[in-house]
């Protein structure tokens, strides 16, 4: 009997696969980006001009809705004086054991050796988040109720030692936006907190091709301080949950701390209600996990630092004039169009390379449509077109002309299709039909550790709210809960950790 050869696994550009080892994935999709490396300074990583771009269309994307919705921009100190902090012992807790602190403010050379000297005459603490050093500020320009409100946001890095670091996902240092409001009344607070929110599912969804659970974070697991703390919550491809961005109602609690308060129309004085609101570098990890393939990164049109690359192909130097007169005129035709108000965003690649090792480049970082023209394809007023999104297909061979006047749907049907996979993954690893807990303990497992179904996904259940009363078994299995999303269904039933009745539906799963 003859036996029969196993098949071939198909090739792909990034190694290991996602399913051979996902952690290992996620770091060689990053690396054949060339988005990003890890410093010499320990936890610290060096984002790469193409990672750096990308980060760049995030924030003045975001820049633009901060700035609608009211807000303008301020930078503050990186360094917080120790004293500042004590006041605000409760949210200062949260972020204790992350916290960098200097206490020398400068070198000497003793005998051949750079030794700390001149000791501060206070610690100064690297910030981990501005509540404090922001609210001294505001305590300052805050008189009168038509001071308010006040809305700043800020760019900026912060510091947290973390000691297990990954790219994007969690560094010593990262960058950031963090906004800071200051209000009248609680109900604008409130208000400002919910709309922050929705700001970010907005870009989440229309901007990043993601979906998400938006949601209320239980009390154990708010911003420490805050007396609300709302999330949105994203599954990453191996089932795990990712905390995308916050939105935080602090009450009075900050502005207490802080003396922030005002003289209100009746002449008496109060405390302002304050909020604070943040998205980091963290959304790009997110994007590596939520859209990327074995092939490598795939980026959504309006995040990629080009939309479009033009690869000529030139075999002979006689026709290398022709050709790269071609591209040209092509690129030119493509940039006359807009997609979502801008210029469409094209990159003739005139390296001294193989075309096919440009071609696999520009696929590994995830550039939405790639065109290679050689000299038939002059000859034809044609263009060699590969979708991003579907390398399995032949080329498309497009008159130029066609492509330049579709390109703008072709890139919107990039960030649909992508939305779309990302959307049925969601629906796919969600739960709702869990309700014992020797069910919800068989689901989770112990998973494994480089498993493409480590996470496993989402389970939403009905839960009593009794955190305490779970947080051992959860703690075993590697379990947090989410969220407690905002749509609620209509009947709940019994909770499915304690069997108590419940107050909520829950999201859990394992998360980054």
């Amino acid at each position: 009997m003859t036996a029969v050869p196993a098949a071939k696994a198909p090739k792909t550009a990034i190694s290991p696969t996602r399913a051979e080892n996902y952690p290992e994935w996620y770091q060689q999709v990053i690396r054949g980006a060339d988005m990003a490396e890890m410093s010499g300074v320990r936890g610290c990583m060096v984002i790469k001009p193409w990672g750096n771009g990308i980060w760049e269309l995030i924030k003045a994307d975001l820049d633009r809705r901060f700035k609608e919705t009211g807000h303008e921009n301020a930078y503050f100190p990186i360094f917080i004086p120790l004293s500042l902090l004590q006041k605000e012992a409760d949210h200062v807790e949260g972020f204790a054991k992350e916290m960098a602190v200097v206490t020398h403010h400068r070198l000497v050379n003793r005998d051949g050796k750079l030794v700390p000297d001149g000791e501060l005459e206070e610690p100064m603490v690297v910030r981990p988040t501005s509540e404090t050093i922001i609210g001294e500020a505001f305590a300052r320009w805050v008189k009168s109720y038509r001071d308010l409100p006040l809305l700043i946001n800020q760019w900026a890095n912060v510091v947290r030692w973390e000691m297990r670091t990954r790219l994007f996902l969690r560094t010593a240092e990262f960058l950031w936006q963090e906004g800071h409001t200051a209000h009248a009344s609680e109900g604008e607070a409130r208000e400002e907190t919910m709309k922050m929110l929705n700001v970010y599912v907005d870009f989440y969804r229309d901007v990043m091709a993601l979906p998400c659970i938006p949601g209320e974070k239980t009390p154990g697991e708010r911003f420490p301080g805050a007396v609300n703390t709302y999330t949105f919550e994203a599954m990453m491809q191996d089932g795990k949950a990712l905390q995308a961005g916050t939105s935080h109602y602090l009450g009075q609690n900050f502005s207490k701390a802080a003396n922030i308060s005002f003289q209100n129309k009746s002449g008496e004085m109060e405390f302002a209600h304050t909020t604070s609101w943040g998205v980091s570098t963290r959304l790009i990890g997110g994007l590596v996990m939520g859209h990327s393939d074995d092939d490598g990164l795939r980026l959504p049109p309006a995040i990629a630092p080009q939309q479009v690359v033009i690869v000529p192909i030139l075999r002979d130097e006689a026709e290398a004039t022709r050709i790269m007169l071609y591209c040209e005129q092509v690129a030119s035709q493509l940039r006359g169009q807009n997609y979502l108000g801008q210029p469409v965003r094209v990159k003739i690649d005139s390296r001294d390379l193989p075309g096919p090792d440009k071609r696999w480049q520009w696929i590994r970082k995830g550039v939405p449509l790639i065109l290679e023209i050689g000299p038939r394809d002059v000859e034809g007023g044609n263009v060699a077109l590969t979708r991003r999104l579907d390398l399995a297909a032949r080329k498309a061979i497009l008159p130029a002309a066609q492509l330049a006047a579709t390109v703008a749907d072709e890139l919107k049907a990039c960030h649909e299709t992508l939305y779309r996979q990302a959307e049925a993954l969601l629906e796919q690893r969600t739960r709702r039909d869990i309700r014992t807990v020797e069910d919800f303990k068989a689901y989770f497992g112990d998973g494994g550790e480089n498993s493409f179904n480590n996470g496993q996904g989402f389970v939403r259940a009905p839960f009593c709210g009794d955190e305490d009363a779970v947080a051992g078994m959860l703690k075993d299995m590697g379990v947090t809960i989410r969220c407690i999303p905002f749509d609620q269904p209509a009947a709940l039933g019994s909770c499915v950790l304690t069997g108590k009745p419940a107050k909520y539906e829950a999201v859990f799963a394992r998360a980054y």
